[in-house]
């Protein structure tokens, strides 16, 4: 096999330097920037920075708002998570099967990764109105019954549906892939051994797919912790009564409606932190359990 050689060096650092200054600038800086203020006092209207150690993750640690945050943050992480990669498999395995359709399915199924979060949750704002959306039949059967307004279960459910909904797209497509990767040669051998479709996908498919549930599975709990702000902001509001006040949400209300940029930052880091922990207990529990060919 032939290597290739850049004949002068200037050509690979003129190639990586955009790459380069794009996470610097959007990852690294930020993240330098945060670091500085959660252990700093940062003035509302400016006037310098004064050192404050851990003071900053005392108050968070020590309130019980935030606590309620990381709570409803896990439950909207796992239940997300659980209801995209569940349905995205489903779909997976009948858009697979080549039925009638299928590349329409394919297609349409796709579309919905690209829409963008607040569209989501602006979408679903209407389907989940108490008044004018689809589920306003409920409230015509018993009046009152439904209002994610007023019910703070009722206003969790919608935002797990509305980001379960965003991301199953994305699953949808690498599960498709997986399924897609699986020799022809394999099904035909069960068929031909009399397995049916449910027993093969047990006995066949699913084992096949363990790397592709992990890694789905690291994506997406990963994406419910860090990219649910747009949904939670146009749906919900955080409310009602900070029932669906997930940790970024609350990261933005205090630090660019309070004012309390240092509590945010230092919020930031704590997420950070968590999503990294839950990613090394994942690869260093769970991966062990995936069998890769």
């Amino acid at each position: 096999m032939r290597r290739a050689y850049f004949k002068f060096s200037w050509i690979a650092a003129v190639l990586l330097a955009p790459q380069l200054m794009i996470i610097f600038v959007f990852f690294y800086w930020p993240s330098a920037q945060a670091l500085y203020w959660a252990f700093t006092l940062e003035q509302p209207w400016g006037g310098g920075n004064t050192w404050v150690g851990f003071e900053n993750f005392a108050n968070v640690l020590s309130d019980p708002y935030y606590w309620g945050s990381v709570r409803v943050s896990v439950i909207y992480a796992v239940a997300t998570t659980i209801l995209a990669m569940g349905m995205a498999l489903i779909l997976a395995l009948f858009a697979d099967r080549q039925l009638a359709g299928y590349r329409a399915y394919r297609i349409g199924l796709i579309w919905p990764y690209a829409v963008a979060a607040p569209a989501v949750g602006l979408s679903f704002q209407f389907v989940f109105n108490p008044g004018a959306g689809i589920f306003s039949y409920l409230n015509t059967l018993s009046p009152g019954v439904w209002d994610p307004s007023v019910y703070p279960w009722q206003a969790i459910a919608s935002i797990v549906i509305a980001g379960a909904w965003k991301q199953v797209a994305y699953s949808f497509i690498f599960f498709l892939a997986a399924l897609q990767a699986i020799p022809r040669s394999l099904s035909e051998a069960a068929v031909m051994d009399g397995a049916r479709p449910l027993r093969r996908m047990i006995d066949l498919q699913l084992p096949l797919l363990t790397p592709t549930f992990f890694f789905l599975l690291v994506i997406n709990i990963t994406d419910s912790f860090t990219d649910s702000f747009g949904i939670v902001d146009t749906l919900t509001g955080g409310g009602p009564f900070r029932s669906t006040d997930l940790m970024v949400y609350k990261i933005y209300t205090d630090g660019f409606q309070s004012l309390d940029y240092s509590g945010a930052a230092a919020q930031s880091i704590i997420l950070m932190l968590l999503v990294m922990a839950l990613t090394f207990v994942q690869f260093r529990y769970i991966e062990r359990r995936v069998h890769y060919t």
